[in-house]
C-alpha cells in the first residue's frame, strides 16, 4: 500500500514539473531603455537638457553627486527560452552643467569627442 502512495506521488511530481513550460510567465523589463542610435547622439559638451532630450530622464540621480546619472536597464525573463536575464548600464558625468565622461555597456560614436558647437 505504501509502494502504492508513493508510485502515485512521484508520478504526480514528475508530471507537474513537465507542465511548468506551459505557464506563460511574462518578461519583466526595469528602468530605461537605451537605443544604441539614441546613444550615438551623445556629444561631449551637450548640456543636461539636451540629455534628456536624447536619452530621457536618467533612472537614479546620484544624491550627493547631482553631476553623476546612471541609465539602467534590467531584463528578467519570465522563461529561459526566451533568452537570458540581462542588464545594461551607462553612466554620465557633468562639470559645469556639460557632459564630460560617459561609461557603459554601450559604444560611443567616433563623433563623442567632437562637440556640437564646432
Amino acid at each position: 500500500m505504501k509502494l502504492q502512495h508513493l508510485l502515485i506521488i512521484l508520478g504526480l511530481t514528475l508530471t507537474s514539473s513537465a507542465c511548468s513550460n506551459w505557464i506563460y510567465r511574462i518578461d519583466v523589463p526595469q528602468g530605461n531603455f537605451l537605443d544604441q542610435r539614441d546613444v550615438s547622439k551623445l556629444r561631449i559638451g551637450m548640456t543636461k537638457e539636451q540629455v534628456i532630450y536624447v536619452l530621457g530622464n536618467p533612472v537614479v540621480q546620484d544624491s550627493f553627486d547631482d553631476d553623476t546619472w546612471y541609465y539602467v536597464y534590467d531584463m528578467k525573463r519570465g522563461m529561459k527560452k526566451r533568452g537570458e536575464d540581462f542588464q545594461k548600464q551607462m553612466v554620465i558625468t557633468f562639470e559645469d552643467g556639460k557632459v564630460t565622461s560617459v561609461e557603459g555597456d554601450f559604444e560611443l560614436s567616433e563623433d563623442f569627442n567632437t562637440p556640437l558647437d564646432s
